[in-house]
């Protein structure tokens, strides 16, 4: 077993928790090609990236999200 999975997620707050998914999804992006997209979800995504480039501001950041969710530190 790698150390860090000896530790007992169950044991951390919700917001060390919350911290940690969002640690592990960053490590996931710096390697974008390596993530296995079907065509259907590229289409999606392909969608969604034109409809920002139209209305770019149109929805929220990320930031503003977890302002909302109360997860801003």
């Amino acid at each position: 077993m790698h150390p860090i999975l000896k530790i007992d997620i169950s044991e951390l707050s919700v917001s060390e928790r919350i911290q940690l998914a969002e640690d592990l999804w960053d490590s996931i992006l710096t390697t974008p090609d390596e993530v296995p997209l079907n065509d259907e979800e590229k289409q999606e995504l392909d969608r969604r990236l034109e409809m920002h480039r139209r209305n770019p501001n149109q929805g929220s950041n990320w930031q503003s999200v977890k302002e909302r969710l109360g997860l801003s530190e």
